[in-house]
């Protein structure tokens, strides 16, 4: 039985053809466990940054179905921990989209299995870049938009571009 693959260009959405955020949206799940914790089991910070930045990285592929590499964190606030033995789920979505770069909101979520209790932990804004084999930027799609909430999603990241513009980042 042949298992042809469509070649990652196919897959590839027209340039100036919009893409449906619903169609990149990412989710992960990680288990907490003792390499990622802290002295008082508390799950590092950078190890949260790190699945952050994945399920970013993820979400601005779908998006573009080009390679992208993280450009700029406009903002991560850890609002509160995630312990050895629970749990910690991420999602990301695109909020908008520029020229050659998109921005990208994650949501992390802290669960305990036992209890069933969830809570935020952590919410963070990333820019990623669409490149090619050169580490050239190129052309990503624009983001559908679909609906008054992801118009205003769209308007507000590029009010937060500007300020990142106009602030030297």
């Amino acid at each position: 039985m042949s298992h042809e693959s469509a070649s990652p260009m196919s897959l590839r959405p027209s340039p100036g053809a919009p893409v449906s955020q619903r169609s990149s949206v990412t989710t992960m799940t990680e288990f907490v466990l003792p390499p990622h914790a802290n002295a008082f089991g508390n799950v590092f910070g950078g190890q949260i940054m790190a699945w952050v930045d994945i399920c970013a990285a993820i979400c601005a592929g779908r998006h573009t179905r080009l390679p992208c590499v993280t450009a700029f964190v406009d903002d991560l606030h850890f609002v509160a921990p995630v312990r050895v033995g629970e749990i910690v789920s991420l999602e990301a979505r695109v909020t908008a989209t520029f020229r050659t770069s998109l921005e990208i909101a994650v949501t992390v979520t802290g669960e305990n299995p036992v209890a069933g209790r969830r809570w935020s932990c952590t919410n963070a804004l990333l820019t990623f870049v669409a490149i090619d084999n050169e580490g050239k930027p190129l052309p990503v799609p624009p983001l559908l938009l679909d609906t008054p909430e992801l118009e205003a999603s769209q308007r507000a990241g590029e009010v937060r571009r500007a300020q990142r513009k106009a602030s030297g980042k």
